[in-house]
């Protein structure tokens, strides 16, 4: 029988529990924010294009910058860029709020300040779902993540309805400062927390090679390649209902700035039983069928949206959509994380939401520009079909089940001494190191190196090549070369218990009087030419 999994197990960890209720209080004014924006740009343009807008220009930044932000956020101190994150937002939402009461805002002026936010978004986030394994320990990450998704849709079943009635009643301005005051205590939290850092032996990635090392490692790794293409499709066509929500709830439904809160909060409560019930369904469920399920669930519920004559029928459906949207993206967030080492895990989220909030973004712009040429009504029958589709990709792209490989740094490798006075920048190196396989052993050694190849990759290693001795034939070289000697520490630095695997596996083949001969050396880039030499006479020559 699977161990019982406790959805509320992260509330043990104080840190944990502080940070998630600071987060309630942002998350609310976020969402009276979004209310407040959505429903003001209705008052100032009637075109469904540059309404579906809004929610483009918030996801938008998240899928240009996630990933620089995910390299700062695995080379620099995570709290202080979420602490600059938080603090760019309030000023940000501040001067929205300034502008609305002056009566400055214009559709696209209201589109760059909400696009703003979204930078902020896209800085903090990485930084913060990383913190999550520093925080709680391995067996409770996937409840911290479903306990973050649970918290922010808490607040979204209450906070667009109220949302929808300070915008009735104050105005959006109203709105835009409340949003303002929430992000001060999550930055009050956020500076008391001391959390603790392990001390670097090298010095910090530079901050291209950060963001290339990021992309070698999901590029060599499958499992998050599934994930990351399975989030794009189903934030590409999930978004339809978000996106489109303020036509749904002005044009096909009459009602105003409280129906749209209204139909928000639906979603929200939605959410939080999707959030609550997802250790339940991982216990009876392998991943691909809660991922199938959840896309198929939603194309229902996006269908029965599109056809529903009332409000409370709209609401109505909108409650599974919820739940589908947090089990989806969820688990989504889970697999990337326990399918990565911490030295990379900022990147890796942070290409996840490339994906995921890339397909938002497109997602939002492609639904607005059918709902201008066709209606809301057209555009969520076609984003219900494209979801039924996502779910059909599982049937090639299947989600495996959570990652029990041991990510933690293997700590095998010794520096060797050297007896050349090498620098940290200096290179670059190249690594050859000699194996002895006799015949019979050599399929099963191919096979072998394949996974040490990818690993190679994945780790830093360039110009990888596996050569045959044509002379000695059981004797194998394999070929690497990094940039400078730290990328040769740092490579090493990098490798998991996990990976000690195919290690073992290569000395089980290898058949030499010792183990196989690691031969490090650094590359001359110029050789001076023999004209260029002094010629000395030889002893034996007269």
């Amino acid at each position: 029988m699977p161990q019982r999994i406790s959805p509320t197990a992260p509330f043990r960890h104080k840190t944990f529990r502080y940070l998630w209720l600071a987060t309630l209080v942002s998350n609310f004014g976020g969402l009276v924010q979004a209310v407040g924006a959505g429903w003001m740009m209705t008052t100032l343009t009637d075109s469904p294009g540059l309404i579906a807008l809004v929610q483009a220009s918030n996801t938008l930044p998240i899928m240009l910058f996630s990933l620089p932000s995910g390299a700062l956020a695995d080379n620099l101190d995570r709290r202080k860029i979420m602490l600059v994150a938080q603090g760019f937002m309030l000023l940000v939402s501040a001067a929205l709020a300034f502008c609305a009461y002056a009566g400055l805002l214009t559709p696209w002026l209201l589109l760059g300040f909400t696009f703003l936010i979204g930078l902020g978004v896209a800085l903090y986030n990485p930084s913060w779902q990383a913190s999550m394994g520093d925080i709680v320990p391995r067996d409770d990450l996937p409840s911290a993540v479903a306990l973050n998704s649970m918290g922010f849709n808490l607040m979204r079943s209450v906070g667009p309805a109220l949302g929808g009635l300070i915008v009735a009643a104050a105005g959006a301005a109203a709105a835009f400062t409340l949003n303002a005051l929430s992000y001060i205590p999550f930055i009050l939290t956020l500076a008391r927390w001391k959390p603790e850092v392990a001390p670097r032996r090298l010095p910090r990635e530079a901050f291209g090679s950060a963001i290339g090392a990021g992309l070698r490692y999901v590029a060599m790794s499958p499992v998050l390649l599934k994930v990351m293409f399975r989030g794009f499709l189903f934030g590409l066509a999930a978004v339809s209902v978000l996106a489109l929500l303020p036509l749904i709830a002005r044009d096909l439904l009459g009602g105003g700035a409280l129906a749209y809160g209204v139909l928000l909060g639906a979603f929200g409560v939605g959410a939080i039983g999707g959030a609550l019930g997802s250790p339940r369904l991982r216990e009876r469920f392998s991943n691909e069928w809660i991922v199938r399920g959840a896309f198929s669930l939603f194309a229902l519920a996006v269908t029965g949206l599109a056809v529903s004559p009332t409000l409370w029928l709209s609401a109505a459906v909108l409650l599974p959509a919820g739940a589908s949207w947090v089990l989806a993206l969820s688990l989504f967030n889970v697999s990337v994380q326990l399918s990565t080492p911490r030295w990379v895990v900022g990147r890796a989220l942070s290409l996840y939401q490339t994906a995921t909030f890339g397909g938002m973004a497109g997602g939002s712009f492609l639904w607005g520009q059918v709902a201008e040429v066709s209606g809301p009504r057209e555009a969520l029958l076609l984003s219900a079909a494209v979801l039924l589709l996502g779910a059909l990709a599982g049937l090639k792209l299947a989600l495996p089940a959570f990652g029990t490989a041991n990510l933690d740094p293997l700590n095998r490798f010794n520096e060797p001494t050297l007896r050349l006075d090498l620098r940290a920048r200096s290179g670059p190196i190249q690594v050859m190191v000699d194996y002895v396989i006799p015949q019979e052993n050599i399929p099963a050694f191919l096979a072998t190196m394949a996974d040490r190849r990818r690993i190679r990759i994945r780790d830093g290693a360039r110009q990888w090549a596996l050569l045959r001795d044509l002379e000695q034939p059981d004797i194998w070289v394999e070929s690497y070369h990094v940039a400078t000697w730290a990328e040769y520490l740092r490579h090493h630095e990098r490798r998991t218990k996990a990976d000690a695997e195919v290690t073992d596996r290569l000395m089980a083949l290898h058949r030499g009087p010792e183990k196989p001969r690691v031969h490090r050396m650094i590359e001359r880039q110029t050789v001076p030419l023999f004209d260029d030499m002094p010629l000395k006479p030889h002893p034996d020559i007269p």
